[in-house]
């Protein structure tokens, strides 16, 4: 199972995903993002926002539930890496 850590980081970066353009103003943060990290809409979210939906949806018939939870992982690891100083300030 994929454990999100609550960074943010997902919600601050979907500018480039188009199914979410609805839900940012331009700046590529989802208006739904509160100050502590959590969604504001979480019971209601996109499927996209959804990663267990999304693999029973989509890429559960391309590849095997761990592979799918290992790249979410790796997605994950890579945003919180090009945003350190966001996350844990001036380094």
């Amino acid at each position: 199972m994929f454990t999100c850590i609550k960074c943010g980081f997902c919600c601050r970066n979907i500018g480039s995903i188009p199914e979410l353009a609805e839900f940012h103003t331009g700046d590529g943060i989802c208006i739904y993002l509160s100050d502590d990290n959590l969604c504001d809409i979480y019971a209601i979210r996109p499927d996209i926002c959804n990663v267990e939906k999304m693999y029973e949806l989509t890429y559960k018939a391309i590849m095997s539930k761990s592979e799918y939870e290992r790249r979410n992982m790796e997605g994950c690891k890579l945003l919180r890496s090009k945003n350190k100083e966001f996350f844990y300030g001036k380094i």
